[in-house]
C-alpha cells in the first residue's frame, strides 16, 4: 500500500488550479468530437466550424467534471489521507470550496454558451433539433456536476461507467456527428461504441488505482463492487469490445486496406491491459490513466486518417 508521500499535493494555486482541471484527461474530449469529425468526413458532411465549437464545449464540460470531482470527492471524505491516488486541490487545502464552486458555476456557464453557439452555427433556426440537443447540452452540464459533486452522487453509487460510455461515446460521437451531417446513418454507433468502451477503460484504470481508498470511504465504484481481480476481466472486456467494434466496422463498411490504420493502435491499448493486471500498487498503476487517454486519442487519430486515406 502508499503511504503519504506517494500522494503527490500541488504547491501553489496556478498548479492547483492545472492539477484540479486534470489535463491528462482532456484527450478524452477530442476523442470523441474526433471520432465523430472524422466519420462525418468519411460521409462528405464535415464542417470545421462544428469540429472547433464541439472540442471547445467538450473542453469545457471535461474541466468542469474534473473541478467538480475534486470538489465532490474532498466533500464526501473520498480524498482523506489514506487514498493512495494523487491529491486533490481542495482536499490539499490549497483552493477553498468556495473557490472551487465558483469555478465550477464559470466553466458551466462557458459550456453553456459555447454550446448554444454550436448548435446555433449547425442546426440554424431548425428549432426541434435545436431544443433537442439544448436539452441534451443541459443534461450534459448535470452530470458532470452529479457525478460527485451533489448529496447523492451517482459516481459513488458504481455509475460512472455508464455514464463514460453515453456521454463519451454515444452521444459524443454521435452527436457530432449529426451536427455535421444532420442525420445518424452509416453505422456511426459500431466506432462510437468503441470510443465510448475506451473512454470508460480509462476510468476503470483510476477506480482500481483507488480501490482501496474507496472501499474505505463507502464509494462503491464497479471494482469495489466486483473486486479486483473481476475489474481486471472487466478491464479486459472493455479493450477488447472496442478493438471488436471498429474491426466490425471496417468489414462492413470496407473501402481501402487503409481503414486497418487504427490496428497501430493495438499494442498500446495492449500495453494498458497488462498494466492493470499486473501493477497493484497506486503509484506503478497512476500513469496508465494518463497512457490509455493518449491511447484512446490514438486510436481515433489512425482509425480517422483511415478513413480519410480511404
Amino acid at each position: 500500500m502508499n503511504t503519504k508521500s506517494d500522494t503527490h499535493v500541488p504547491q501553489g494555486k496556478l498548479q492547483a488550479w492545472l492539477y484540479a482541471a486534470r489535463l491528462r484527461t482532456l484527450p478524452l474530449t477530442l476523442s470523441c468530437i474526433g471520432m465523430g469529425s472524422f466519420l462525418a468526413a468519411f460521409y462528405d458532411t464535415y464542417q470545421p466550424v462544428v469540429f472547433w465549437l464541439a472540442a471547445l464545449t467538450t473542453l469545457f464540460l471535461q474541466v468542469l467534471s474534473n473541478l467538480a470531482n475534486d470538489y465532490g470527492d474532498s466533500k464526501h471524505g473520498v480524498d482523506s489521507e489514506s487514498r493512495e491516488g494523487p491529491a486533490r486541490a481542495v482536499q490539499a487545502g490549497v483552493i477553498t470550496p468556495a473557490e472551487m464552486k465558483r469555478a465550477m458555476y464559470v466553466f458551466a456557464f462557458l459550456s453553456l454558451a459555447s454550446g448554444l453557439l454550436l448548435l446555433y452555427m449547425s442546426l440554424g433556426t431548425g428549432w426541434e433539433a435545436f431544443l433537442f440537443f439544448f436539452v441534451l447540452g443541459l443534461a450534459s452540464i448535470g452530470a458532470a456536476i452529479a457525478y460527485t459533486a451533489t448529496k447523492k452522487p451517482y459516481g459513488y453509487a458504481g455509475l460512472g461507467d455508464l455514464s463514460v460510455l453515453v456521454f463519451f461515446g454515444l452521444v459524443g460521437v454521435g452527436g457530432t456527428y449529426y451536427l455535421h451531417a444532420q442525420d445518424l446513418s452509416g453505422g456511426i454507433w459500431l466506432p462510437a461504441l468503441s470510443v465510448g468502451l475506451l473512454s470508460t477503460a480509462v476510468l476503470n484504470v483510476n477506480n482500481v488505482r483507488d480501490i482501496e481508498s474507496d472501499r474505505a470511504s463507502g464509494k462503491k465504484s464497479v471494482p469495489v463492487r466486483i473486486g479486483r481481480q473481476a475489474a481486471v476481466y472487466y478491464h479486459i472486456f472493455l479493450l477488447v469490445t472496442a478493438a471488436c467494434a471498429a474491426i466490425a466496422f471496417t468489414l462492413l463498411f470496407y473501402e481501402s486496406p487503409w481503414q486497418w490504420l487504427f490496428l497501430l493502435s493495438l499494442p498500446m491499448i495492449f500495453i494498458n491491459g497488462r498494466a492493470v493486471a499486473t501493477r497493484s500498487r497506486a503509484a506503478e498503476l497512476d500513469p496508465y490513466l494518463k497512457q490509455m487517454a493518449l491511447t484512446t486519442l490514438l486510436f481515433v487519430i489512425t482509425f480517422g486518417v483511415g478513413l480519410l486515406l480511404a
